[in-house]
């Protein structure tokens, strides 16, 4: 039976869709609403999906809505990026039966200021506590943490929550993550504010996202991320590095190491020499 969730921002999964999502991420009912299943979904979910901004990159359609992700990366195999990722596991938590709320937050507001506001979708879950739960910033914690003030460490990565000016609270990422950090406060939620920088992200030439390839996985001792053609696997005591040579090794490197169906490749390749030669013009 799919619960209805408690509080309005949440947005949930049918109990069909559910059932789905479990058996692609490996799991199967029942599940008990606790701080065990909230983490052993967290880590099933970030190991089975890629995060990945192709999307943006190649100017291909996308939406914001847990539904437009479930068929995005449920039915079809492909990843997603923070909307999606935090957006289709909020949804499913909260079929479950969680306490989910989605919060507004801003990657890099450190340095953009409020600007950036809106540019991240994060999860509270009220259990015994609230606990952060991320799946959509890809290079960070594995499992869901406390929302509280303090150093925080999985896997031998270091991370932090930290207060930030105007009452924000500042998750710090570890030393080689992408994004270096996501400001959030407990009780912000702006759907609006999340439509609008979605629309900005996906279309505008200033976007980080239309001008860089992004895809990151973890792995069973960090993670592997793509950055335009630069191949990284990190760990907590390593960091190791190729470069993708060819349209047909990108193909091969999307299906092998990212698991992910990805139409059109030679088209992604293209892409990425283009923005290189123009880099160097």
């Amino acid at each position: 039976m799919t619960h209805v969730p408690s509080n309005e921002n949440a947005m949930t999964l049918t109990t069909t869709q559910l059932d789905a999502y479990l058996a692609r991420i490996g799991l199967e009912q029942p599940l008990r609403v606790s701080i065990d299943t909230l983490s052993q979904l967290h880590r099933a979910h970030l190991m089975t999906f890629t995060f990945e901004a192709l999307d943006a990159f190649m100017g291909w359609p996308s939406a914001i809505t847990p539904a437009a992700a479930f068929a995005k990366m449920v039915e079809g195999r492909r990843g997603g990026w923070c909307y999606e990722m935090n957006g289709l596991f909020g949804a499913a938590l909260a079929a479950l039966g969680f306490r989910v709320t989605r919060l507004c937050g801003g990657v890099q507001r450190e340095k953009l200021g409020d600007i950036a506001i809106g540019n991240h979708l994060t999860l509270r879950v009220d259990l015994d506590r609230s606990y952060l739960a991320e799946v959509g910033v890809a290079d960070a914690i594995i499992e869901p943490v406390p929302l509280a003030v303090g150093p925080i460490s999985q896997r031998g990565f270091d991370f932090s929550i930290m207060p930030a000016d105007g009452g924000w609270l500042r998750f710090n990422n570890h030393m080689h993550g992408i994004a270096k950090s996501f400001d959030f406060k407990a009780d912000h939620s702006d759907e609006a504010a999340m439509v609008a920088t979605h629309g900005w992200l996906m279309q505008d030439p200033a976007s980080p996202f239309t001008n860089a390839l992004a895809v990151l996985r973890h792995t069973a001792d960090g993670y592997v991320a793509l950055q335009n053609d630069c191949l990284r696997r990190v760990t907590a005591n390593s960091l190791s590095e190729q470069r993708i040579t060819s349209a047909d090794h990108l193909a091969d490197t999307f299906e092998t190491v990212f698991d992910l169906d990805i139409p059109q490749p030679a088209e992604v390749w293209k892409r990425l020499q283009s923005l290189s030669r123009n880099k160097a013009a």
